[in-house]
């Protein structure tokens, strides 16, 4: 019995499967929504409630902030938000029913959780500037830019993947 629950454990979606689904899922949403996916967006609501929060006269008197307040309407009243909870809820829901659900590192023997965590950290912090210069996130300017054959979707997923691509020469080391 252990051995069907360990490979229960280890039993994914094919990646192409996932990738079909995720281009239909765009094509839903353009047509409920009539916009493209997007996480970071719900993300900079969340930023942007919490600032308003802390110091509402800073927030109103920041250029970038006050883009996205409006005293009728709450910046968590945005359904990218809601998006964004529906995929956390949605990652722990899968991860419990199959068993996966834990806290765990994962990291070459080369390096240590520390430092793992300290370039996954800064990958982040840079991905996250990189989707704001953007105006979006790998799905929002680059997937839903492609599904709407963009220029500037292609351009963003060139970029991303490019760097990446660039990027990883110099961090192999600590992974092979």
């Amino acid at each position: 019995m252990a051995q069907k629950e360990e490979k229960r454990m280890r039993v994914y979606w094919n990646p192409y499967f996932g990738g079909f689904l995720l281009g239909i899922l765009i094509i839903f949403t353009f047509y409920i929504t009539g916009r493209g996916l997007g996480a970071t967006g719900g993300l900079k609501s969340g930023v942007v409630a919490i600032v308003d929060k802390a110091d509402t006269e800073h927030a109103h008197e920041n250029a970038y902030y006050s883009k996205f307040l409006s005293d009728e309407e709450s910046p968590l009243n945005n359904w990218l938000v809601f998006e964004t909870l529906g995929i956390i809820l949605g990652a722990f829901l899968s991860g419990g029913l199959n068993g996966r659900l834990g806290f765990k590192v994962q990291h070459s023997p080369k390096i240590t959780v520390k430092r793992r965590l300290i370039f996954a950290l800064i990958g982040g912090v840079l991905f996250g500037l990189g989707a704001q210069i953007a105006r979006g996130c790998t799905s929002g300017a680059a997937l839903s830019g492609i599904a709407v054959l963009s220029v500037g979707g292609f351009i963003t997923m060139l970029a991303i993947f490019g760097t990446a691509f660039l990027f990883a020469y110099f961090f192999r080391k600590n992974w092979i």
